[in-house]
């Protein structure tokens, strides 16, 4: 028991110190510029790297638009769009900014698109702050 009692005013004693005390930082003139710079930099900045879930790839424009609309109606929160590069249709939803939350997305699509993966893309910083669901 006094072994609680001297561990509990030790911890308080601490905790109190630790209030306490305030914690002063300063900085010199050139550091705030590269920061501030580092700021407008990213300001600037129209797109990142990320990730979007690839669902499906045909030469049949059609069959895409077919598949985009199925999607549509399964999953109306998640954005899709289709990207061309011939011959290819390429049919990917979401915009994600790390691969662990795309990965998430892309185990819960696996049901209706077994063969759907993840693919690196550039995401435009609007349409990534649109994707959250």
């Amino acid at each position: 028991m006094k072994k609680i009692a001297i561990t509990l005013v030790a911890l308080f004693t601490i905790s109190c110190l630790a209030i306490s005390q305030s914690i002063i930082v300063s900085e010199t003139p050139a550091i705030t510029q590269l920061v501030e710079k580092h700021i407008e930099l990213n300001r600037a900045k129209l797109t990142i790297d990320g990730w979007r879930i690839q669902l499906f790839a045909t030469t049949d424009r059609s069959k895409l638009e077919g598949a985009r609309g199925t999607f549509i109606n399964r999953y109306p929160n998640i954005p899709v769009d289709w990207v061309h590069a011939s011959p290819w249709y390429r049919l990917r939803a979401g915009a994600f900014a790390t691969k662990l939350e795309a990965t998430r997305m892309l185990n819960s699509l696996k049901i209706y698109y077994p063969d759907a993966y993840l693919a690196k893309d550039k995401i435009k910083t609007a349409e990534l702050l649109n994707s959250r669901i």
